[in-house]
Protein backbone atom coordinates (compact mmCIF):
# COMPACT_ATOMS: atom_id res chain seq x y z
CA UNK A 1 0.00 0.00 0.00
CA UNK A 2 0.90 3.68 -0.88
CA UNK A 3 0.89 6.55 1.57
CA UNK A 4 0.48 10.08 -0.39
CA UNK A 5 1.92 12.94 -0.44
CA UNK A 6 1.11 17.02 -1.14
CA UNK A 7 2.08 15.35 -4.76
CA UNK A 8 -0.97 14.85 -7.05
CA UNK A 9 0.19 11.85 -8.13
CA UNK A 10 -0.67 8.04 -7.07
CA UNK A 11 1.34 4.94 -8.64
CA UNK A 12 -0.08 2.61 -11.40
CA UNK A 13 -3.18 1.07 -10.78
CA UNK A 14 -1.86 -2.54 -11.28
CA UNK A 15 0.26 -1.97 -7.98
CA UNK A 16 -3.28 -2.42 -5.84
CA UNK A 17 -3.17 -5.43 -3.46
CA UNK A 18 -5.85 -8.54 -3.89
CA UNK A 19 -8.75 -6.71 -2.85
CA UNK A 20 -7.97 -3.45 -4.84
CA UNK A 21 -6.24 -1.45 -2.25
CA UNK A 22 -3.60 0.57 -3.76
CA UNK A 23 -3.29 3.75 -1.44
CA UNK A 24 -4.20 5.47 1.77
CA UNK A 25 -4.07 9.47 2.47
CA UNK A 26 -4.14 12.39 0.41
CA UNK A 27 -7.07 14.68 0.02
CA UNK A 28 -10.34 14.66 -2.09
CA UNK A 29 -9.32 18.21 -3.93
CA UNK A 30 -10.57 18.39 -7.29
CA UNK A 31 -7.54 17.83 -9.13
CA UNK A 32 -6.55 14.70 -7.10
CA UNK A 33 -9.99 13.16 -7.83
CA UNK A 34 -10.53 13.49 -11.41
CA UNK A 35 -6.23 12.25 -11.67
CA UNK A 36 -7.56 9.36 -9.90
CA UNK A 37 -10.68 8.95 -12.50
CA UNK A 38 -8.63 9.24 -15.33
CA UNK A 39 -6.05 6.74 -13.85
CA UNK A 40 -8.87 3.89 -13.09
CA UNK A 41 -8.60 4.59 -8.98
CA UNK A 42 -11.91 5.98 -6.88
CA UNK A 43 -11.77 6.89 -3.51
CA UNK A 44 -13.49 4.23 -0.80
CA UNK A 45 -13.50 4.64 2.77
CA UNK A 46 -16.36 4.46 5.98
CA UNK A 47 -16.31 7.53 8.29
CA UNK A 48 -13.65 5.92 11.22
CA UNK A 49 -10.81 5.71 8.05
CA UNK A 50 -8.47 7.83 6.38
CA UNK A 51 -9.04 8.10 3.07
CA UNK A 52 -8.52 4.97 0.81
CA UNK A 53 -8.26 4.22 -2.79
CA UNK A 54 -8.97 1.81 -5.22
CA UNK A 55 -8.64 0.13 -8.28
CA UNK A 56 -10.44 -3.29 -8.20
CA UNK A 57 -9.60 -6.37 -10.23
CA UNK A 58 -11.53 -7.44 -12.27
CA UNK A 59 -13.52 -4.65 -12.85
CA UNK A 60 -17.34 -4.59 -13.51
CA UNK A 61 -18.32 -2.18 -16.98
CA UNK A 62 -21.20 -1.73 -19.18
CA UNK A 63 -20.56 -1.98 -22.89
CA UNK A 64 -23.32 0.65 -24.07
CA UNK A 65 -24.29 -1.99 -26.66
CA UNK A 66 -25.14 -4.75 -24.11
CA UNK A 67 -27.25 -3.20 -21.92
CA UNK A 68 -30.38 -5.57 -20.84
CA UNK A 69 -34.07 -4.09 -20.74
CA UNK A 70 -36.10 -6.23 -19.15
CA UNK A 71 -39.89 -6.57 -20.38
CA UNK A 72 -41.49 -5.09 -17.51
CA UNK A 73 -38.71 -2.35 -17.43
CA UNK A 74 -39.65 -1.90 -21.26
CA UNK A 75 -43.37 -1.92 -20.41
CA UNK A 76 -42.19 0.66 -17.39
CA UNK A 77 -40.60 3.23 -20.26
CA UNK A 78 -43.56 2.46 -22.71
CA UNK A 79 -45.72 3.91 -20.18
CA UNK A 80 -43.73 7.10 -19.17
CA UNK A 81 -44.17 5.67 -15.21
CA UNK A 82 -41.60 7.75 -13.93
CA UNK A 83 -40.02 11.10 -14.89
CA UNK A 84 -36.49 11.51 -15.58
CA UNK A 85 -34.49 14.51 -14.84
CA UNK A 86 -30.34 15.68 -15.43
CA UNK A 87 -28.23 17.81 -12.66
CA UNK A 88 -31.74 19.13 -11.28
CA UNK A 89 -31.25 18.51 -7.98
CA UNK A 90 -27.66 16.69 -7.39
CA UNK A 91 -27.65 17.75 -3.47
CA UNK A 92 -31.18 15.40 -3.23
CA UNK A 93 -29.53 12.60 -5.05
CA UNK A 94 -25.97 12.01 -3.08
CA UNK A 95 -27.87 12.77 0.18
CA UNK A 96 -30.50 9.74 -0.18
CA UNK A 97 -27.55 7.48 -2.04
CA UNK A 98 -26.29 8.33 1.51
CA UNK A 99 -28.74 7.68 3.45
CA UNK A 100 -30.53 4.90 2.09
CA UNK A 101 -30.17 1.95 4.18
CA UNK A 102 -28.54 -1.02 2.47
CA UNK A 103 -28.66 -4.67 3.15
CA UNK A 104 -25.27 -5.47 2.45
CA UNK A 105 -23.60 -2.31 4.45
CA UNK A 106 -23.75 -0.74 7.73
CA UNK A 107 -23.19 2.80 7.83
CA UNK A 108 -22.17 4.78 4.36
CA UNK A 109 -18.92 5.24 2.87
CA UNK A 110 -20.47 8.97 1.30
CA UNK A 111 -18.97 10.90 3.77
CA UNK A 112 -19.62 14.63 4.34
CA UNK A 113 -16.58 15.12 3.29
CA UNK A 114 -17.37 12.95 0.12
CA UNK A 115 -20.50 14.84 -0.68
CA UNK A 116 -18.61 18.48 -0.52
CA UNK A 117 -16.06 17.04 -2.57
CA UNK A 118 -18.54 15.77 -5.61
CA UNK A 119 -20.70 18.62 -5.32
CA UNK A 120 -17.69 20.69 -6.55
CA UNK A 121 -17.12 18.04 -9.20
CA UNK A 122 -20.53 19.03 -9.92
CA UNK A 123 -20.57 22.50 -10.46
CA UNK A 124 -17.71 22.14 -12.46
CA UNK A 125 -19.47 19.91 -14.73
CA UNK A 126 -17.70 16.66 -14.01
CA UNK A 127 -20.30 14.98 -12.36
CA UNK A 128 -23.43 13.96 -13.37
CA UNK A 129 -26.85 13.43 -11.45
CA UNK A 130 -30.04 11.60 -12.39
CA UNK A 131 -33.10 12.50 -11.09
CA UNK A 132 -36.08 9.75 -10.79
CA UNK A 133 -39.60 11.69 -10.23
CA UNK A 134 -42.93 9.98 -9.59
CA UNK A 135 -45.58 12.46 -8.42
CA UNK A 136 -43.15 15.24 -8.21
CA UNK A 137 -41.46 13.32 -5.48
CA UNK A 138 -37.31 12.35 -5.81
CA UNK A 139 -38.29 8.31 -5.76
CA UNK A 140 -34.63 7.23 -7.50
CA UNK A 141 -31.63 8.64 -8.77
CA UNK A 142 -28.02 8.17 -9.05
CA UNK A 143 -24.56 9.99 -9.86
CA UNK A 144 -21.23 9.97 -11.37
CA UNK A 145 -17.77 10.84 -13.09
CA UNK A 146 -18.25 11.90 -16.77
CA UNK A 147 -14.81 11.64 -18.52
CA UNK A 148 -16.20 13.21 -20.99
CA UNK A 149 -13.18 13.29 -23.53
CA UNK A 150 -11.98 9.75 -23.26
CA UNK A 151 -16.20 9.13 -23.42
CA UNK A 152 -16.35 7.01 -20.10
CA UNK A 153 -18.63 7.56 -17.32
CA UNK A 154 -17.43 6.34 -14.09
CA UNK A 155 -20.91 5.65 -11.98
CA UNK A 156 -20.74 6.12 -8.27
CA UNK A 157 -24.06 5.14 -6.31
CA UNK A 158 -27.93 5.02 -6.74
CA UNK A 159 -30.80 4.60 -4.63
CA UNK A 160 -34.28 3.54 -4.96
CA UNK A 161 -37.08 4.03 -2.68
CA UNK A 162 -40.01 2.72 -5.14
CA UNK A 163 -39.51 -0.68 -6.85
CA UNK A 164 -37.20 -0.21 -10.69
CA UNK A 165 -36.77 3.85 -9.57
CA UNK A 166 -33.31 3.36 -10.03
CA UNK A 167 -32.77 0.52 -12.82
CA UNK A 168 -35.33 3.21 -14.87
CA UNK A 169 -33.03 6.04 -14.24
CA UNK A 170 -29.75 3.74 -15.05
CA UNK A 171 -31.81 3.18 -18.40
CA UNK A 172 -32.39 6.74 -19.30
CA UNK A 173 -28.72 7.82 -18.79
CA UNK A 174 -27.23 5.29 -20.63
CA UNK A 175 -29.66 6.28 -23.94
CA UNK A 176 -27.98 9.95 -22.64
CA UNK A 177 -24.51 8.64 -22.78
CA UNK A 178 -25.07 6.58 -26.09
CA UNK A 179 -26.12 10.25 -27.69
CA UNK A 180 -22.50 11.16 -26.63
CA UNK A 181 -20.59 8.51 -27.74
CA UNK A 182 -19.57 7.12 -24.95
CA UNK A 183 -17.64 3.89 -24.55
CA UNK A 184 -17.66 2.11 -21.65
CA UNK A 185 -19.57 2.99 -18.43
CA UNK A 186 -17.33 1.97 -15.40
CA UNK A 187 -19.73 0.14 -12.65
CA UNK A 188 -16.19 -0.75 -10.25
CA UNK A 189 -17.28 -3.89 -8.65
CA UNK A 190 -19.74 -6.56 -8.96
CA UNK A 191 -23.22 -6.74 -7.77
CA UNK A 192 -26.49 -8.74 -9.21
CA UNK A 193 -28.32 -5.53 -9.74
CA UNK A 194 -25.59 -4.34 -11.99
CA UNK A 195 -25.49 -7.48 -13.65
CA UNK A 196 -29.52 -7.41 -14.17
CA UNK A 197 -28.47 -4.84 -16.47
CA UNK A 198 -26.39 -6.29 -18.52
CA UNK A 199 -22.79 -5.25 -16.62
CA UNK A 200 -20.28 -7.72 -16.67
CA UNK A 201 -16.57 -7.93 -15.18
CA UNK A 202 -13.30 -7.34 -17.24
CA UNK A 203 -9.58 -7.47 -16.23
CA UNK A 204 -8.62 -4.39 -15.34
CA UNK A 205 -5.52 -4.20 -17.47
CA UNK A 206 -8.58 -4.26 -20.19
CA UNK A 207 -9.95 -1.51 -18.84
CA UNK A 208 -7.36 0.37 -18.20
CA UNK A 209 -6.75 0.82 -21.85
CA UNK A 210 -9.54 2.39 -22.07
CA UNK A 211 -8.34 5.11 -20.49
CA UNK A 212 -5.08 5.86 -22.25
Amino acid sequence: MYILTDLIKFPPATHADIDGLLAIGGDLSVDRLLEAYNNGIFPWYSIDQPILWFSPNPRMVLFPEELKISKSMHQLIRKNEFKVTFNKDFEGVIHNCASIKRSDQEGTWITSEMQKAYAKLHQLGYVISVEVWKNQALVGGLYGVWLEDKKIFCGESMFSKVSNASKYGFIKLVEWLVSKNVRLIDCQVYTDHLASLGAREIPREEFLKFLK
